[in-house]
């Protein structure tokens, strides 16, 4: 059953995530996993003359792509992130669009050679809504690629998440975790082949992982 998005309560929230997680000196990077330096790279998307990213954030997988000639398109919800960003990487030729994914995907009339998502908005949208979008998005034999953290055993489909504490306003969004097989029967359902849904091990022994879906159109 659906749940209920407070879009605008959710842009409130990533405006605030806006503030911590930029920072003016960063520098364009590429990488899958929460761990730096951790991790496949680019190469995931094979070899795109276009991309578009779900929940840019920071943007600097954007800008590292633009640099290598990729014309590369982001969606953000917060007003503040697009801001910074379109600034911080003014000099790149990426484009930062700001809007609510599924409204900018459903409006959009481009196609692109691959799209993705790190830590982004496949991970806080309903899939059943978002995955047939982005089939429509992508480029017969395009790549659509994810990454977030692995599902907690037994929690699956759309979580609550509160900012921060349990104190004060209640300021929350939601995520969406399954397992890989439920991630390939969600991708296969949409029309995706080739689906490839993993866990990758963290650095350490012991610490939380990563799933990287990969699946084509």
């Amino acid at each position: 059953m659906p749940v209920p998005h407070d879009i605008a309560a959710e842009t409130e929230l990533w405006d605030i995530y806006a503030g911590s997680a930029f920072q003016d000196d960063m520098e364009p990077t590429f990488c899958w996993t929460q761990y730096a330096g951790h991790g496949p790279g680019p190469e995931v998307l094979g070899d795109p003359g276009s991309v578009l990213e779900l929940g840019c954030g920071t943007g600097r997988a954007l800008a590292l792509l633009a640099g290598r000639g990729v014309k590369a398109t982001g969606i953000d919800l917060s007003p503040v992130m697009v801001k910074r960003i379109t600034e911080r990487w003014a000099g790149t030729g990426a484009d930062f669009v700001c809007g609510e994914v599924l409204e900018i995907l459903a409006a959009d009339a481009e196609t692109y050679d691959a799209v993705y998502s790190n830590f982004g908005a496949v991970w806080f949208t309903d899939p059943a809504r978002l995955l047939p979008l982005v089939a429509e998005r992508l480029r017969p034999g395009g790549t659509f690629a994810f990454s977030h953290p692995p599902a907690i055993p037994g929690a699956y489909g759309p979580q609550g998440m509160y900012k921060g504490g349990f104190a004060g306003r209640a300021m929350y969004t939601y995520r969406y975790s399954y397992t890989p097989d439920g991630w390939t029967d969600l991708l296969e359902a949409s029309g995706f082949r080739d689906v490839d849904a993993r866990v990758l091990d963290a650095p350490t022994a012991g610490h939380i992982g990563t799933l990287l879906v990969t699946a084509r159109r």
